[in-house]
């Protein structure tokens, strides 16, 4: 199916850093654009990375964890994998006009998250959030 301006962004548990780039691109680009997120093997928002967003008063709490066999059927304008697993695990059936990779480090700590670890979430925030503003450009110019 062809949906315009979709953007999906893949990781393994579209549970951190993929919910963090969708709730930047939400919030950066004009309504014109369906914005995704989804996961190999999906699970919850990570309440650490909510945290860390709403530092940037940005509020991904709503968001919801999606398997990304759930947009196999779409062609993307970008399909962006944002680790290391999800780019060599993505299924080979999506469909996209542009892949990009953005190989962010896993904030997430072995099952021991709390706030402690906040700063490990804030460094893969804003190291997203870099690679957004760069795409952000790329888009509208």
């Amino acid at each position: 199916m062809e949906v315009k301006n979709t953007i999906l962004f893949v990781c393994t548990g579209n549970s951190c850093r993929s919910q963090m780039a969708e709730g930047f691109m939400k919030e950066l680009l004009n309504t014109d654009h369906m914005i995704l997120s989804a996961g190999l093997k999906p699970s919850t928002v990570n309440p650490v990375a909510i945290k860390a967003m709403k530092e940037k008063n940005i509020d991904i709490s709503r968001q919801t964890s999606n398997h990304v066999d759930e947009y196999l059927n779409y062609k993307h304008d970008y399909v962006i994998t944002v680790c290391d697993n999800a780019k060599k695990l993505c299924p080979a059936e999506l469909d996209a006009n542009n892949f990009l990779h953005w190989s962010i480090p896993d904030p997430y700590v072995d099952g021991k998250d709390n706030d402690l670890h906040l700063p490990r979430y804030r460094k893969a925030r804003d190291l997203i959030e870099s690679h957004i503003e760069t795409l952000l450009f790329k888009i509208l110019n």
